[in-house]
């Protein structure tokens, strides 16, 4: 069983690398940005930042979504403070995370490109205030993002099939 959460500012390429990952492992995806509340996703379209109040229900929501797979499941979220990856593992115990770590710069370009997403390029900078890197917390692979999504993928692949370990 392996849950995994494909984690970072937007623009990183959760969606891409998550997809990848799912069907590598065959395990469901499940899209965090499907979850949002229509007045969390009102807010981020107005170019207002979600407050950890705005964010509570969506990750219990999203906390909820994971365990009601008991077989695991890779969910993409940007889980941006430690308080929020803290809350999804208190719903699944072993709980992975892949950090798709990016630039400011890099993810203000990639979110400018996206037309039909609801979070403008505007709100980018607000992602970078709120992260709190997960460095030194428990099942973090932290990755660039920059790699193309499928050498990303078959990274978090090896890694929680331990073919990461065998090859050194």
């Amino acid at each position: 069983m392996t849950w995994i959460v494909v984690m970072g500012v937007s623009g990183c390429g959760k969606s891409h690398v998550s997809a990848l990952i799912a069907e590598r492992l065959a395990l469901p995806l499940v899209e965090g940005d499907e979850f949002h509340s229509e007045a969390n996703r009102a807010l981020m379209q107005s170019g207002t930042p979600l407050t950890d109040a705005n964010r509570a229900d969506w990750l219990d929501t999203l906390g909820a979504q994971l365990k009601s797979r008991p077989g695991g499941a890779v969910l993409t979220c940007s889980a941006l403070k430690a308080a929020y990856r803290d809350r999804l593992r208190a719903a699944v115990p072993g709980l992975r995370f892949a950090w798709l770590e990016l630039d400011a710069t890099s993810a203000l370009a990639r979110v400018a490109q996206r037309s039909s997403h609801f979070f403008p390029a505007g709100l980018v900078a607000t992602q970078f205030e709120t992260l709190e890197p997960p460095t030194g917390e428990p099942a973090v692979l932290r990755l660039d993002a920059l790699q193309p999504p499928e050498v990303l993928a078959g990274h978090v692949v090896d890694w929680t099939t331990g073919r990461a370990n065998q090859s050194g």
